[in-house]
């Protein structure tokens, strides 16, 4: 059993964790919830020697511990599998699994690469994985990844796995087979802690909810005596309300015309339209070609044939330069790599995309950039204690509206959101779908790309379905089902109504 008694934590003055408690009982899946920035990862990265504490105690199967780096933690049986994996692309699967604890003939320092890569294989079949060890590890799928990350925590002995964001890149059936494997090993006496804003899985997976919110604990629910709406409660201190805003938007004119877009290799003859005002979501499961479609249209990718029309005018789009000329701007799914440059501040990142509105005569104006900033600071309500702090400081929700402030600042009339949500909480999340709902009131054209069916049903207005780089299906609002769109993005045959 884990238990951590009164931990504080602040960082240069700032109280991130404020007197919190949390236990773990042996074979159980606790859930750790909160908005972005309540501390659940500061909370984490104590347990697992990460971050020193400042105040409180941890104590480990009835020992107190003092962890200094993440190997104390390993030495007990705790790992953390993060939301960015820590797999080595360009090593084999094998090599992945024994990466720092290679097996060798005596201290000769020659590998036992045949006995490594058949006790790999042997530990992923066990947990369902029936994978060639010698495969390059970045050839496989995320899920498949994920399955690797755990199958090296059981190798280490784990005890106590924290798992933050496990699903954010998974899909629906890659959950399914995640879900299997950890109900495997909790039925073997493994605990874990489960980090996720997906609270349809917290009620699925987990036994126990701990919450915490703005760096102080609020309580703990057992799964089968609460709800939604108690959990949400607790999270944002008060009552959320509808989860998806009403849709009242006109819709007008078409705004961008794509005409059999094709990229040899990932997908082939894409045509779609997408008025002012609209909503349009992308569906599909991984690796449909949803992304790939949206990055050539913004000139991040090179089309091999097809046409682009904006307001009826055949558009040339070869760069992002090019998709940003005609007023187009993109949020990426990834916004640690491509949305923000984590160490540059949040009025740089903001201004990024806006040196020239910024500017007077090409000399950046301070005082224009910093009023713009702040305009978006405050629309989007991003909580920064300057606009001087560092994006890599912020919480995954307040990165996510940084990159959202940034492109909003150039006045888009086609904006593209790739995953707008992923990894966001639930209050952030509702306010990113007012967001939405207010560029689509201000007449901007919007295509959504989304995975989670729910958000797509709640917030779009009509929706393609992909399925292996081909476009499956349309479905308008009245026809939206998640068994519809799921009918679509398995390859299903033309639904007659």
């Amino acid at each position: 059993m884990i238990e951590m008694k009164g931990i504080s934590k602040s960082f240069s003055g700032n109280v991130v964790l404020d007197n919190v408690q949390f236990n773990l009982a042996d074979g159980e899946i606790h859930a750790l919830m909160g908005e972005n920035g309540a501390g659940k990862s500061t909370m984490m990265k104590i347990l697992s020697g990460i971050y020193t504490k400042d105040a409180g105690e941890v104590v480990v199967d009835g020992e107190v511990v003092h962890f200094k780096s993440p190997k104390d933690a390993e030495k007990y049986g705790i790992i953390v599998i993060h939301q960015e994996l820590n797999i080595l692309p360009d090593l084999t699967v094998a090599q992945n699994l024994f990466l720092g604890k290679e097996l060798t003939y005596g201290k000769t320092g020659i590998l036992k690469t045949r006995q490594m890569e058949k006790e790999a294989h042997e530990l992923l079949l066990r947990l369902g994985l029936d994978v060639n060890p010698r495969m390059r590890t970045g050839d496989l799928s995320v899920g498949k990844q994920q399955i690797i990350e755990i199958a090296k925590a059981i190798a280490s002995d784990a005890k106590y796995i924290v798992m933050d964001e496990p699903t954010a890149a998974l899909t629906d059936r890659e959950i399914e087979t995640l879900f299997k494997t950890i109900r495997e090993l909790k039925a073997k006496g493994i605990s874990f802690v489960y980090i996720s804003h997906r609270m349809e899985e917290i009620f699925a997976i987990c036994d126990r909810i701990t919450i915490l919110r703005d760096g102080g604990y609020v309580g703990v629910r057992n799964i089968p005596e609460t709800n939604f709406d108690e959990i949400v409660a607790m999270m944002v201190g008060r009552e959320l309300g509808e989860r998806f805003p009403e849709r009242n938007c006109q819709i007008g004119e078409t705004k961008l015309e794509v005409r059999n877009l094709t990229v040899n290799g990932l997908f082939k003859d894409i045509s779609f339209s997408l008025k002012k005002g609209e909503v349009l979501a992308v569906a599909g499961l991984m690796g449909a070609g949803r992304t790939e479609v949206a990055q050539t249209i913004f000139g991040y990718r090179k089309a091999s044939s097809g046409e682009i029309f904006i307001d009826g005018k055949k558009a040339t789009i070869k760069s992002p330069i090019d998709a940003m000329n005609h007023r187009i701007g993109f949020v990426t799914e990834d916004r640690k790599t491509q949305g923000l440059v984590l160490d540059f501040s949040i009025k740089e990142n903001i201004a990024l995309a806006n040196l020239k509105k910024c500017s007077s005569s090409g000399v950046l104006n301070k005082e224009k950039e910093t009023s713009m900033v702040m305009k978006y600071i405050e629309d989007l309500k991003i909580r920064t204690s300057s606009p001087e702090q560092s994006a890599k400081s912020l919480s995954g929700g307040n990165q996510q509206k940084v990159v959202i402030g940034k492109w909003l600042g150039t006045d888009p009339e086609i904006l593209i959101l790739d995953e707008p949500t992923r990894g966001v909480d639930i209050g952030a999340k509702k306010e990113i779908y007012h967001i939405i709902n207010q560029l689509a009131e201000a007449g901007v054209a919007i295509l959504m790309i989304s995975s989670e069916l729910p958000e797509v049903i709640g917030i779009a207005d009509r929706v393609i379905v992909m399925q292996e780089g081909k476009l499956t299906g349309e479905v308008n609002k009245e026809q939206m089902t998640q068994e519809v769109i799921m009918h679509y993005a398995t390859g299903g045959e033309q639904l007659v109504y």
